[in-house]
């Protein structure tokens, strides 16, 4: 089928295609084919309902003319159901490759390394955040495709039903299974969360609600747009490695001594010249570290990594879990904040864009990012309970504030702040 889907759409002959198994490509298929002699890589992307959605999709050539690092594909089709690119096929490893390997075994070598080369790609992202950084039109953040991966995701398509997409396929009247305790989606969705003895203010209904209401297209149009990839998460970014000193030893992680790494985009399938500037960085900070360690993409490895039990009384989950970061993944959390983060908002301020329930914004939408990216529902799919009960755990830390005291969300909302 993708023989000859390649040979309809791009005149090519594809010969030793093969199709790669890859937790990170939660809705897209990737993998390698050859074609006159050439080795090439291929990345293939759907979204329920494509062919009814507004705005472009795979728009390489913008970024790379703001200035920002991205893989330019050989080969391209948006077509609604043939979204597809194709580019020389590299023997670079994806940075979450990289970070999965430190994640597993840690360097701290490594890890710098890697933490390094965000703190590059931070530097070189937010010059052109604030180089493009304008006033927008309601209409022109309405037809921005980042859209497909928030609040689309909430409603039917065209109708804007809600609950519906992927939020009703997912979760409404299901059953959910957790260590020691199973819920309806009534009793969950209602539920007052506390995960290690924090309570949190907001159900997951709540913060679906005011997701579908704060993070609709027409409300996004207050502080302003910028020039953006939108998707990076770290399975759209190569990790180059260019070599300075004579050594090439190997450590555990695969990442080469003596050398220092660069990153690079690829896959820019929601980008865009006005992506609501709060929304930018979002799925880049919460799939690249918030994610993991393993809950996320690797729920199998969640029950030989950490333990998790749940219990409900007077309509309170109580969730008690060990789950936390890996080193690395502080360290990009904490490079994330100071490199991008807070001179973004500080720049927002300075020009008056910054609206006063940024927080929320920002909140929310760290919200959807695991809970609609794929069903976190045990025997949903890849989950099991204790993958579902963290993974839900998390959402809600990510997206509620506490009752009182501080929890890693808080404190990087701290962080950031442009008047902490």
């Amino acid at each position: 089928m993708l023989g000859e889907l390649l040979r309809a759409l791009f005149g090519v002959e594809a010969k030793a295609i093969s199709i790669n198994h890859d937790q990170y490509s939660l809705n897209s298929l990737n993998g390698f084919f050859e074609a006159g002699g050439e080795p090439y890589f291929f990345k293939f992307h759907q979204e329920e309902n494509e062919e009814e959605m507004s705005g472009e999709y795979y728009r390489a050539d913008i970024l790379a003319k703001a200035g920002l690092p991205v893989d330019q594909p050989l080969m391209m089709s948006t077509l609604p159901g043939e979204q597809i690119l194709v580019y020389r096929r590299r023997s670079d490893p994806r940075f979450s490759d990289v970070l999965r390997a430190l994640d597993l075994q840690h360097d701290e070598a490594g890890a710098k390394q890697a933490v390094a080369a965000e703190r590059r790609l931070n530097e070189a992202v937010l010059d052109v955040y604030l180089k493009t950084l304008h006033p927008v039109r309601v209409e022109e953040v309405e037809k921005e495709p980042i859209h497909r991966l928030f609040h689309d995701r909430l409603v039917t398509a065209q109708e804007g039903t809600y609950p519906g997409g992927r939020l009703a396929s997912f979760y409404v009247d299901r059953t959910f299974d957790f260590p020691g305790v199973s819920l309806s989606w009534a009793e969950l969705s209602a539920a007052r969360f506390v995960v290690n003895g924090m309570e949190y203010r907001k159900t997951l209904g709540d913060l679906f609600a005011q997701a579908h209401e704060r993070l609709a297209p027409q409300r996004l149009a207050d502080h302003g747009g910028v020039t953006a990839h939108g998707d990076a998460h770290n399975a759209n970014v190569w990790f180059e490695q260019r070599v300075e000193g004579a050594s090439l030893e190997h450590n555990p992680t695969g990442v080469k001594r003596g050398s220092k790494s660069a990153l690079t985009f690829f896959d820019p399938a929601f980008a865009g010249e006005h992506v609501p500037a709060l929304l930018a960085e979002i799925k880049a900070t919460f799939h690249n570290m918030l994610a993991h360690p393993f809950w996320l993409y690797d729920p199998e490895l969640v029950e030989r990594s950490f333990t998790a039990m749940a219990r409900y009384e007077d309509d309170t989950l109580f969730a008690d879990v060990d789950w936390r970061l890996s080193p690395v993944r502080e360290a990009l959390l904490q490079t994330k904040a100071e490199t991008l983060w807070r001179p973004l908002l500080a720049e927002l301020k300075r020009k008056g864009l910054l609206p006063p329930d940024w927080q929320t914004v920002i909140r929310l939408a760290l919200f959807l990012c695991p809970t609609l990216v794929m069903n976190l529902r045990a025997g949903a799919t890849n989950h099991n309970p204790t993958s579902s009960l963290i993974g839900l755990s998390v959402a809600i830390m990510a997206g509620s504030e506490p009752v009182e005291g501080s929890d890693l969300v808080t404190r990087f909302l701290s962080a950031i702040d442009p008047e902490g």
